[in-house]
């Protein structure tokens, strides 16, 4: 599987929690997106944001529970998601939080 181009900013995020259990199937995608978030351009992006990795070995379905500075929340179930639509879903409400921010300065300033 190629591993989608993305670029991931975490300048609204607060914390990403990312969990899995590594022997079950259909884990590659989160593994994917975990790897895009915890990047050194992505983690760059806001040194703030938290990620953490819980690992467990219970046969668990994957999760990614994303927690923003506005205290909304996007959790993920990762058994059925591709990589790519994760990181589609992520970045469209990234970019929904960044417009937010620029209309609230807009009348800040008007």
């Amino acid at each position: 599987m190629a591993v989608p181009k993305a670029t991931v900013v975490l300048k609204h995020v607060k914390s990403v929690m990312v969990r899995f259990c590594p022997f079950q199937t259909h884990v590659e995608a989160t593994r994917i997106f975990l790897e895009h978030v915890n990047s050194r351009k992505a983690r760059a992006s806001n040194i703030n944001c938290v990620v953490k990795t819980d690992v467990r070995h219970d046969g668990s379905e994957p999760v990614i529970d994303i927690m923003f500075v506005d205290g909304d929340r996007l959790v993920m179930k990762g058994a059925n998601l591709t990589a790519a639509e994760m990181l589609s879903a992520f970045n469209s409400r990234c970019t929904a939080k960044n417009l937010q921010a620029e209309e609230k300065t807009k009348k800040k300033t008007a």
